[in-house]
């Protein structure tokens, strides 16, 4: 099985685990008996809530789960910062309940409006986050505060559509203030090391649905990754992903963690006519991806691959 030879499952949550309120189809059972396996850790770019509210939202929907086993962005950012102020230093909060939970357990002081000894000025989304707050950590930004953000994810899934993300969101102080943040989320190393010292693990899958965070945080951390095409990454994305973004697996979502990855294509043929990618094969549609990418990967090299060239492998995939 995909999970043999790994001791812990990375797991981004939108988009991967759960769409909003609803489970992603598939995930709870697959990852009902991967528990068994694996150990399971659950991380999110994803600031606004705390440990042990993710957890009882993963549990209700039938996904094993404790406060333990979930790793934030929040947290990542909140460590970043205690290893540069001083201990109980105030920190303003741009965000919600879980990015000033993970600032008091490292020890500092979290606050909501901006003075001349404001160290820090950490953002991260909230569903409440409002004109006040951020005009306050534009104005420590501009004081000197050193500016930190969860992630920089523009937009964010759920099951009414991508929304605007915490990257959206940062760019308000960053204009603001002409001043770019630091981030501690994927694809950045912070939160990767704070899964790690969390877990202990030694040969972890990062498991996630966003080029752009999930496999270039993998990439960025030299280890392993399976994208599921279950949140934001569409199949003409993985075609002409950039080699930092092109995952080591390829799933249509996580019941591909308890079979087989075959080794070799099966089923399918790609091929290149007048610069144009063509594809042929009667198998499963995912085992055609897969032969396309390797396809246009391998012609891409250190490069993408035009969009154009492309299209009639999409086409065969009616994607």
């Amino acid at each position: 099985m995909l999970i043999d030879g790994y001791d812990t499952l990375l797991l981004d949550l939108d988009g991967v685990v759960y769409l909003g309120r609803q489970a992603v189809p598939h995930a709870a059972e697959s990852l009902e008996r991967a528990a068994g396996r694996v150990r399971l850790a659950y991380v999110t770019n994803n600031a606004s809530r705390s440990p042990a509210a993710i957890a009882e939202h993963l549990t209700h929907l039938g996904v094993p789960a404790t406060a333990e086993d979930v790793v934030t962005s929040a947290q990542a950012a909140a460590r970043l910062i205690a290893e540069r102020v001083p201990p109980g230093a105030p920190v303003l909060v741009v965000g919600g309940t879980g990015l000033r939970m993970a600032v008091r357990a490292q020890g500092l002081h979290p606050v909501t409006a901006a003075a001349d000894e404001r160290l820090a000025v950490v953002q991260g989304i909230a569903p409440d986050l409002s004109y006040g707050l951020l005009s306050e950590g534009a104005l420590a930004v501009r004081r000197g505060a050193w500016f930190v953000a969860a992630n920089g994810d523009a937009t964010m899934p759920t099951a009414r559509g991508e929304l605007p993300g915490n990257g959206a969101m940062v760019r308000v102080i960053a204009a603001a203030t002409g001043v770019e943040p630091v981030y501690a989320g994927k694809p950045a190393p912070p939160l990767h090391r704070e899964s790690m010292i969390r877990t202990g693990s030694e040969r972890p899958l990062v498991v996630g649905d966003r080029l752009d965070t999930d496999i270039e945080g993998a990439t960025n951390a030299g280890v392993d990754s399976l994208l599921v095409l279950t949140g934001v990454a569409t199949p003409r994305d993985l075609l002409t992903a950039a080699p930092a973004h092109r995952p080591t697996y390829v799933a249509e979502d996580l019941s591909a963690l308890h079979r087989a990855y075959p080794e070799e294509r099966q089923g399918w043929r790609a091929g290149w006519s007048d610069g144009r990618l063509q594809l042929e094969g009667d198998g499963e549609w995912i085992e055609g991806l897969r032969t396309a990418c390797e396809a246009a990967w391998k012609a891409a090299g250190e490069g993408r691959m035009d969009e154009d060239a492309l299209k009639p492998a999409l086409e065969t995939l009616r994607v």
